[in-house]
């Protein structure tokens, strides 16, 4: 099945931005096993909290530190009781579980995609 063909104007209303995960925790009230991640966004954004079901290939001490890639102009979303900010970006492996996307180089927090 072809995607419906967007402008350059449609790509870049969706602002996709770099971070570093600061801080992780278990979110055992998910229904689906998730951590709660806090990631620092430079300082035009600050810092943005999400949950994210990526459990399997990602442990609290593997998350700390790495960069990954975000929406951030999405509205705040009640995931539970815990409110999410952004959404982290990934791709699923074989098997559907998510594999999160970030630069191969360390960049500056808060870059932008272009």
């Amino acid at each position: 099945m072809e995607s419906p063909k967007v402008t350059y104007e449609d790509f870049s209303r969706i602002d996709f931005r770099v971070g570093t995960i600061v801080r992780a925790e278990t979110y055992p009230e998910a229904r689906k096993p998730a951590f709660k991640i806090w990631i620092d966004l430079g300082p035009e954004i600050g810092e943005k909290k999400t949950s994210a079901q990526v459990t399997k290939h990602y442990t609290l001490e593997l998350l700390i530190g790495m960069q990954v890639g975000c929406v951030v102009n999405f509205p705040p979303r009640q995931i539970g009781k815990f409110m999410s900010e952004v959404l982290l970006l990934g791709f699923p492996d074989e098997e559907g579980d998510v594999v999160m996307i970030g630069p191969k180089k360390k960049v500056p927090n808060g870059g932008k995609l272009y």
